[in-house]
């Protein structure tokens, strides 16, 4: 009797105050839909860094005359500087990549690109040695050693794109968090209004239940119970606003880079991964606020 009781008095609630539980509901799925965002990208991140930890290489772009004329890297000043790479301590390979293989090379990673392929041309791709450190973080040693040395036209250090790619996702990532607190901060005053209102509808209906001998707890239990379904409810929409943004939007966009390697894919599996947090989230939100509100704010 009483656990039905209780159960009849949130869904009269819930009717009762039907826009201010949408708009709640609403604002609960917006933020924690971000919130969601920036746990899939930090999720990407930590895989690109995975990824690429172990596959971090130095460049060294040849001069346009050494990648014309020493096609095996057999001629000064190329066969002197692959040989003073092998002998740098700290270097595990050292390959040698001709314009040719290089051009290659290109056309495999932007094949997906065709318009961009049709610009280009083999004389654009200069010839490269490309070297594997043991330790990835060590690449200033290499660009300080051989930068500016004959036959070296530049020095590509992956390392150091990698982090500015990393610092727009992380930019892109604090931007989301930033957004899902401010609309988590609209969310509790939602909440907590709604409980407000809630209450003063049925204060008559709470009050006789206080003069039969009823408890503090188990008249506001009802208000508490409707904060957590509609937080609830919001955490499911946010899950299916992930959803549809993976299928409509972000396979889209990223299509090409995930093809490429370049990003790893965004699965529907991530998205259940994250979810969990998204419904513990708003349950703690939802029960916390009603009740810090019935205690402030509310007299049962």
């Amino acid at each position: 009797m009483r656990t039905s009781f209780v159960f009849s008095e949130v869904i009269t609630g819930l009717r009762r105050n039907v826009t201010m539980t949408i708009a709640m509901i609403l604002t609960t799925a917006i933020s924690l839909g971000l919130l969601g965002g920036g746990l899939l990208v930090v999720r990407m991140v930590d895989k690109m860094q995975a990824n690429y930890a172990g596959k971090l290489e130095v460049s060294l772009l040849l001069t346009n005359d050494v990648s014309a004329n020493d096609k095996d890297c057999t001629q000064q000043p190329c066969a002197g500087l692959r040989s003073a790479l092998e002998q740098t301590s700290g270097v595990e390979t050292v390959v040698f990549q001709n314009r040719d293989e290089g051009f290659e090379r290109f056309k495999r990673i932007f094949e997906a690109q065709p318009e961009l392929l049709k610009l280009a041309r083999p004389e654009a791709i200069p010839a490269t040695i490309r070297v594997k450190l043991e330790d990835p973080e060590r690449t200033d040693v290499i660009k300080q050693a051989f930068e500016g040395k004959p036959g070296v036209k530049a020095v590509d250090d992956q390392g150091k794109f990698l982090d500015r790619f990393f610092e727009i996702l992380n930019g892109i990532r604090d931007g989301a968090l930033i957004l899902a607190l401010i609309q988590a901060f609209a969310a509790l005053l939602l909440i907590s209004n709604t409980i407000q209102v809630s209450a003063f509808t049925r204060r008559v209906e709470v009050g006789i239940m206080r003069l039969v001998g009823a408890t503090r707890w188990y008249t506001q239990l009802p208000f508490l119970i409707e904060a957590v379904v509609a937080g609830i409810v919001g955490a499911v929409c946010a899950v299916v606003l992930l959803v549809l943004a993976k299928a409509f939007f972000l396979d889209r966009v990223t299509g090409n880079l995930t093809e490429s390697g370049i990003i790893p894919p965004t699965g529907y599996l991530d998205i259940l991964i994250v979810s969990p947090w998204l419904f513990l989230v708003a349950i703690v939100i939802s029960a916390t606020t009603g009740y810090v509100t019935l205690r402030l704010y509310v007299r049962l």
